[in-house]
């Protein structure tokens, strides 16, 4: 049985072998801000890789104090710390992409790893780490695992934060920003 996942997870796993387009590679738009970059699968490539993210969304006119840029750096320091802690294949990156449009940031972080599948769990509460997938599925909008076609390694973790408050939400008192570190997470 698998655990819970909450309710802004993607429920439906995409298998990239699936899509009608397959043979035809996606063009970024032209009008669509994109970044992507590989990164060495280590500590230190996934520091790189979130103080990137967050230095993109700044040129891109993102406030660092806005709701949405907090929530995409954090989650970008969880999904590449997994990255590396869990989809680790040595002589292997991981890679990062990062898109922005005017209601939604999206990222996903690739890694070689397909057979472990990530999967949000419940951990003691002094457990010292374990709440990766939770903190994602708390400041994501939504968010889910794209397996990649047989015969090609690795899967991708993909979540959208959403850059202005739904309708409903518009009546809701603002909270305060989320504070994000430089912690290795």
């Amino acid at each position: 049985m698998s655990p819970p996942v909450s309710a802004n997870a993607m429920t439906e796993e995409t298998n990239e072998a699936e899509r009608p387009d397959k043979q035809t590679p996606r063009a970024p738009s032209p009008l669509v801000p994109r970044f992507a970059m590989r990164f060495s699968s280590t500590p230190r490539g996934a520091r790189l890789a979130r103080r990137l993210v967050a230095k993109r969304l700044e040129q891109w006119g993102c406030s660092p104090e806005s709701e949405a840029y907090q929530s995409m750096v954090s989650i970008a320091g969880e999904l590449c710390a997994n990255a590396v802690r869990h989809g680790h294949v040595p002589g292997r990156d991981f890679r990062v992409c990062l898109t922005a449009t005017d209601a939604v940031l999206c990222i996903e972080v690739t890694d070689t790893r397909g057979e472990r599948r990530p999967k949000p769990r419940s951990n003691p509460y002094d457990a010292e780490n374990g709440r990766g997938l939770l903190i994602v599925g708390m400041l994501a909008d939504r968010w889910a695992v794209v397996a990649h076609p047989p015969g090609h390694p690795g899967k991708t973790v993909r979540a959208e934060v959403h850059t202005q408050p739904a309708a409903s939400d518009a009546n809701l008192p603002s909270q305060a920003p989320r504070q994000t570190g430089d912690e290795d997470t």
